[in-house]
């Protein structure tokens, strides 16, 4: 799943491609992708692009004041992508026949689709004519690289949350743009188990917990900046630690890593960096084995 770094990076890349570019197609291929019908999507087209944004993970194409679509906006979900091309394919969509969701081109011939696989169907687009239209930008929490997102914000968002810290970092209406990898990236540098507690932590556990939101988000958006969509995917896993490595070792202390399987996903995490040695029982609600 795209999270915040990724996210970033196709923002960085659209911005650098689109503004100033002017819609010429605006094409959905699967029509439960998109997610609102006032405004119209085709009304986007002639949009000239003022700029291209980031909401949690969120992705806005901005456009000039008084265009009739203001604003074009997607989320990639667990399975979408974007794939960019300098000159768009002619061919006809199909409905139906392929793994485009949506296609968008520019009077320069450039454009991108947005792609789907598997067989569920999560990636939403939004035609809005503001972000707060759109209902999960809307209650988005903080987000945790702004100027003003310090230690004491994380405190106060942690404060009277008996759940755990793993399920906290994910949940978008407390800090936006966490996911499953980088929310286990982050605990292992803060060397914290995922099942502890987010109101039982101390001050040096929430000083190490900040300090590992801040520089492992930090350094993953300077890995993810400049590349192009194609290479985004390779170069998150090539940056993570724990996080797709089951089985695999530690590069603090060279201890396996080890899964915990749910229904439809995973965490990885050290033992002996996150939870004194001890493994995680493979069941959601469990705590620590004994």
């Amino acid at each position: 799943m795209p999270e915040m770094p990724e996210v970033q990076g196709l923002v960085d890349f659209l911005d650098g491609r689109l503004r100033g570019r002017t819609v010429t197609k605006a094409t959905v291929a699967n029509i439960a992708a998109l997610k609102t019908y006032d405004p119209p999507l085709p009304a986007l087209v002639g949009a000239r692009v003022a700029g291209v944004t980031r909401h949690g993970k969120f992705v806005d194409i901005g456009t000039e004041d008084g265009a009739a679509v203001p604003h074009l906006i997607f989320h990639l979900a667990k399975a979408g992508w974007l794939r960019w091309y300098d000159l768009l394919p002619a061919t006809v969509i199909r409905p139906g026949k392929t793994p485009i969701a949506l296609r968008v081109g520019f009077d320069d011939d450039s454009g991108f689709d947005l792609t789907e696989a598997g067989t569920k169907k999560s990636l939403a687009v939004y035609a809005a004519r503001h972000p707060d239209d759109v209902p999960g930008i809307a209650r988005l929490g903080p987000d945790p690289l702004a100027e003003d997102f310090s230690r004491d914000t994380l405190a106060g968002l942690l404060a009277g949350r008996r759940t755990q810290i793993k399920g906290v970092l994910r949940d978008q209406s407390i800090v936006a743009g966490i996911g499953n990898a980088y929310s286990d990236e982050i605990l292992h540098a803060a060397h914290m188990s995922p099942y502890a507690l987010a109101a039982g932590l101390d001050d040096a556990e929430i000083d190490r917990l900040y300090a590992a939101v801040r520089d492992t988000l930090t350094d993953a958006v300077a890995e993810a900046s400049g590349k192009p969509p194609a290479e985004l995917k390779d170069a998150k896993r090539r940056g993570m630690a724990v996080h797709g490595r089951r089985g695999q070792a530690c590069p603090v202390c060279g201890d396996e890593v080890r899964s915990v399987f749910f229904a439809d996903n995973s965490l990885e995490y050290c033992p002996t960096c996150q939870t004194g040695g001890k493994i995680l029982a493979d069941r959601r609600l469990s705590r620590l084995l004994k």
